[in-house]
């Protein structure tokens, strides 16, 4: 009997110390492991993903024990998805009742295909609902705040539209930017087709970047990686205006001139064989895979036609032909009437 009342005393005590851990751990706030933890809760999300996200983003919360609040509580399908910032000691509790409540204050930031730095830069500036930490900040600098494993920031975020809590830094809206690159690049790499002469994933981003500023019709991207390709794999020379234009920077005054393609430099792929050193814009998606997983063709010219697509040809013969129908022609016209001619493209 002595031993009946024994266990049942411990048993008691135990309970009531587990009761009084368990109250604590939930009323206790728990302080963020940098002074802004941001993150987002895709929709969808479970309690356990949830969890996970919140401690990988700074706040230790102890996943498996906040699960089980959650769980206690009957809140494991009412997490809400959203954009959520927390710069405040918060118990669990709290934290359970602001994700389940849908208390994320929104934004929204929207990178766009074929920006370059100077763009994204400008438009993070001029963004009213970002606080600006980036503002005065050298690309090194900038770099190094973002603890970014590259030696230039050109092509290393990836264009999406951003969903962000008011008053966030830009700083954390740019490292998810580069996380989603990262991603995206990733997947795209490892799907990439056999043979393409892009050697490396980064080699891959700045035929990407190419692709972006050179075509905005989604039909022509892939064999106009395919162009490119070809050129690469053969040692022919690239003679995209873009890469030219990216090289001439903010002296660029919309019209490129023949001295413009024989000025040698570092982004001339006129004069220079091979790849520029570095992207020359942001690439969507869909360049990604263009340039990862060209079209197979014969083509080694492209030319625009005006329309915003291109014509593409296998032989010099061809490809003159194509230019002087769609550009040369349409220049003289334009020149009669004072009007500015279109760009030609690649061309010998």
């Amino acid at each position: 009997m002595r031993l009946l009342t024994r266990l049942f005393l411990f048993t008691l005590v135990v309970a009531i110390f587990g009761a009084l851990a368990a109250l604590w751990y939930v009323w206790t706030p728990v302080t963020p492991e940098r002074p802004a933890v941001e993150f987002d809760i895709p929709a969808g999300a479970t309690l356990r993903s949830a969890a996970r996200i919140l401690e990988e983003a700074g706040m230790p919360i102890g996943a498996r024990r906040f699960e089980l609040l959650g769980r206690a509580l009957h809140l494991t399908q009412k997490i809400q998805a959203g954009s959520y910032a927390l710069n405040e000691a918060l118990s669990p509790y709290a934290m359970l009742m602001r994700l389940t409540s849908g208390d994320a204050s929104q934004s929204e930031f929207r990178l766009i295909e074929g920006w370059n730095i100077v763009q994204l830069r400008a438009a993070l500036e001029a963004s009213p609902d970002l606080r600006h930490d980036s503002a005065g900040l050298g690309d090194a600098e900038l770099i190094a705040r973002l603890g970014l494993q590259t030696a230039h920031l050109e092509g290393m975020f990836f264009p999406d539209t951003y969903l962000f809590p008011r008053g966030s830094s830009d700083l954390g809206l740019l490292r998810r930017a580069h996380h989603a690159l990262q991603k995206q690049l990733e997947r795209a790499w490892d799907a990439r087709a056999g043979g393409i002469a892009v050697r490396s994933a980064y080699e891959a981003l700045i035929l990407a970047s190419i692709v972006e500023k050179e075509t905005g019709r989604p039909e022509d991207r892939s064999t106009i990686a395919g162009v490119l390709d070809n050129r690469l794999r053969i040692g022919m020379r690239l003679q995209a205006d873009p890469t030219v234009i990216y090289g001439l920077g903010a002296g660029f005054d919309g019209n490129l001139r023949k001295v413009h393609l024989l000025t040698d430099g570092p982004y001339n792929s006129y004069t220079r064989a091979g790849l520029p050193p570095t992207p020359i814009a942001m690439p969507g998606l869909a360049s990604l895979v263009a340039a990862t997983q060209p079209a197979r063709t014969q083509a080694i010219y492209y030319v625009g036609r005006g329309d915003g697509g291109s014509r593409f040809s296998r032989t010099l013969d061809e490809h003159n032909r194509a230019v002087t129908q769609y550009q040369k022609l349409p220049a003289r016209k334009a020149a009669a009437a004072g009007r500015a001619p279109g760009r030609a493209g690649v061309a010998e």
